[in-house]
């Protein structure tokens, strides 16, 4: 019987063996839908980046704009303020007069009028 039992052991050490090979050889890493879901992702993932990097590169642009407009802005902001300037020279009664004395005008107290505020 000892003989029996040895045989029928290696009968069936001998069948694993051959079954273990054959599964080593049909065993893939992937499947075919795995394959599908990891392609989509990294479609999804340069979508994305994609995405990001035309976000960005529109926003450096509006900003490029606004800061253009807040230039123009303070360019003539400063305008403004020499023309204030300016416009406060030339009021002063000095000028005024001699302006009036070189286009031929007196002062006679005929042509004052006195205007008191209300």
């Amino acid at each position: 019987m000892d003989n029996l039992a040895k045989k029928q052991s290696v009968k069936y050490s001998s069948d694993s063996a051959v079954h273990r090979s054959v599964k080593q050889e049909k065993k893939k890493w992937f499947t075919p839908g795995e394959k599908i879901l990891f392609l989509a992702f990294a479609l999804l993932i340069c979508f994305m980046g994609a995405k990001v990097v035309s976000t960005q590169a529109a926003l450096y642009e509006i900003n490029k704009d606004i800061q253009d407009v807040e230039l123009q802005v303070k360019e003539q902001q400063k305008v403004n303020r020499d023309l204030e300037v300016q416009v406060s020279e030339e009021s002063t009664y000095e000028k005024i007069w001699k302006r009036a004395k070189e286009l031929g005008l007196d002062l006679s107290e005929q042509n004052i009028k006195v205007v008191q505020p209300k």
